[in-house]
């Protein structure tokens, strides 16, 4: 573990996301990527495989809400204090295509007491976004990593 110099709010949230990505099956299983983390922040990536489209052959709305909570989960959880999705609501703009490469930047709006508010912006390649999700974080007892917390500023 790092020193107590080098446990800045950046480096916890590193921390912690590459723990919950080891254990996060589901993540793995359907390709989402890590690509930047911070305090309350995450975004994650998704290429649309031909086992996510549906009937209309393109993306399954449920896939596009799963790379959406993934960076929720992430996002929320980045402060090392364990946070769980109490809801969360999408709004589908734009059909996601075959080969679709998805890109879910969650960003957080609010963080009071135990709850916090997340809006995660879903974009494909060529930067349009293509649904929009908002979720409402509720901290449970407990730490990823118990003991690793970021060093206060002075």
């Amino acid at each position: 573990m790092a020193d107590n110099e080098s446990l800045t709010p950046e480096y916890v949230a590193k921390t912690v996301a590459e723990t919950m990505y080891r254990k996060d099956t589901a993540a793995q299983h359907l390709g989402i990527a890590l690509k930047d983390i911070g305090p309350g922040r995450a975004v994650m990536t998704m290429r649309v495989t031909g086992s996510m489209l549906n009937g209309h052959n393109i993306c399954h709305g449920g896939f596009v809400f799963t790379l959406a909570d993934t960076a929720f989960a992430y996002a929320c959880n980045a402060y090392n204090q364990n946070a769980v999705a109490q809801s969360a609501q999408i709004n589908f703009l734009k059909a996601v295509s075959p080969d679709s490469l998805l890109t879910a930047t969650a960003e957080e709006q609010s963080r009071t007491g135990r709850t916090g508010l997340y809006d995660i912006t879903v974009t494909n390649e060529q930067g349009i976004v293509v649904a929009l999700f908002r979720g409402n974080s509720h901290t449970i007892k407990g730490q990823m990593i118990p003991g690793l917390t970021a060093k206060e500023e002075k």
